[in-house]
């Protein structure tokens, strides 16, 4: 088999600190870690769009939200062959997935797009909406809807319930293993496997960790974007580190499985998040903000083209990763496709020169709101309408957050207002203007205080 199989773990929420790879001293990721050590650790991994549905959108078609008009939670998928599963599929592998979709329900409200009412949140998710992974299917369209941290169900391809007792992690993962187990090796594997955790229980209103983990990580040490501020994560962070702990036991079974077969050597792991988690330090809620504590995530890969155990500190995102995947299964990259392939930085260092120098986010549900972000400077800006959230982009935005992160890395002092950084903020919006039309939206107006 010349072709690697492929094993990508999404989490939910994640913070990039929460792993010992990327500075957390607690013990909470030693297997991740360890990847880390014989793979590729990228230092300065970013979402472009920090709630699900949308970076959900982004990862399965290599498309900007706005372009799969999955610009919100609540939108579906689009029928189309346009997608990581299909092309994937068409050049000889077996794709399967396992975890949550949030990818099949559109019962949000849009005053731009008309949507078909469809809701699949608590039921089985049709063919059509499962984007390309026709081989192997075991998903909730909102995990969080039919499952709690210890009891719940999936929908397996049939449409049939399949429950599971035990941590939430722990089942999803025994699944996994099953599958892997049920593999015949005729041909390469792509497996998707999304969990739910560390994001939040919602009917419980609570972030629950394994029994025991609010003890046993209660001494941590307070992230400095969370020192000195109100919101939920003295009493969420031990649980939340406790949910990333899980993970990380069972990334060691899975690694343990794909040795006991025999094809470890032979199998690519990306492990990344949707999103950050600023536990309701910069709105109502943990996301849906321009701000690092959102939009920072990590992304470890390791595998063949992904051995160096090697550090990259140049900006990457979300959007490089369905490109990445064409490249490693030997895949001309599809032109509606928009990140490069991360492989560039990896096999020629001398091309960090021509690698782009920012981060393009969009932000939705809480404003229509875009941002930028390079090594030194976040620049955010957002939709003046009192609508606004109804609607996917805006011709005119006036201009909400100046970080200087060389200074400010916690993003502590908003500069926006700041006559010394005019001309800053013009040179940042005119660098946001231009990725905002390279992601297919038009050129629009930006007012500045």
């Amino acid at each position: 088999m010349d072709r690697p199989n492929i094993l990508f773990i999404l989490t939910d929420q994640q913070r990039f600190d929460t792993c010992g790879c990327y500075g957390q001293k607690l013990d909470v990721t030693p297997n991740l870690d360890q990847l880390a050590k014989e793979g590729i650790c990228f230092k300065h991994a970013f979402t472009n769009q920090p709630v699900c549905g949308p970076a959900r959108s982004i990862l399965q078609t290599g498309k900007y939200a706005t372009e799969t008009g999955c610009y919100r939670n609540g939108i579906a998928l689009p029928k189309s062959d346009q997608n990581i599963a299909n092309s994937l599929s068409n050049h000889g592998y077996e794709v399967a997935y396992i975890g949550k979709w949030h990818l099949a329900s559109t019962i949000g409200r849009s005053k731009e797009i008309r949507l078909k009412k469809m809701n699949n949140i608590t039921t089985a998710i049709p063919n059509e909406l499962r984007g390309g992974y026709k081989d192997y299917w075991l998903a909730s369209d909102l995990l969080e809807y039919t499952s709690h941290a210890y009891e719940g169900h999936l929908f397996d391809k049939n449409g049939e319930k399949q429950d599971f007792k035990g941590y939430r992690v722990d089942c999803l993962t025994n699944f996994a293993l099953l599958y892997l187990d049920s593999l015949k090796m005729e041909k390469p594997f792509f497996l998707f496997l999304s969990y739910l955790e560390p994001h939040q229980q919602n009917d419980h209103n609570a972030i629950e960790g394994p029994i025991g983990s609010n003890q046993e990580f209660r001494p941590y040490e307070i992230p400095g974007d969370l020192k000195a501020v109100d919101g939920d994560w003295q009493q969420f962070f031990p649980d939340y580190l406790g949910c990333c702990n899980s993970i990380d036991k069972n990334l060691g079974r899975l690694i343990k499985k794909l040795k006991e077969l025999g094809i470890y050597d032979n199998t690519t792991i990306i492990f990344t998040s949707d999103h950050g988690c600023h536990f309701r330090t910069r709105n109502q809620e943990y996301k849906r903000s321009c701000h690092d504590n959102s939009s920072r995530i990590p992304l470890v890969i390791k595998g063949i083209g992904f051995q160096e155990g090697d550090i990259i500190e140049e900006l990457v995102s979300l959007i490089n990763l369905p490109p990445t995947l064409m490249k490693m299964a030997d895949i001309d990259i599809p032109k509606f496709m928009k990140g490069k392939p991360l492989q560039y930085l990896i096999k020629n260092k001398n091309l960090y020169k021509n690698w782009p120098q920012e981060i393009f986010i969009q932000i939705s549900e809480t404003q229509v709101g875009r941002a930028i972000r390079t090594k030194k400077w976040k620049y955010s800006v957002k939709a003046p309408k009192k609508d606004g959230i109804l609607y996917s982009k805006s011709d005119v935005y006036k201009d909400d957050f100046l970080y200087d992160l060389e200074n400010d890395p916690f993003e502590k002092h908003n500069l926006i207002e700041d006559l010394e950084y005019v001309a800053i903020k013009k040179e940042l919006s005119q660098l946001l203007i231009q990725k905002m039309v390279e992601a297919g939206e038009s050129s629009p107006s930006i007012i500045y205080f």
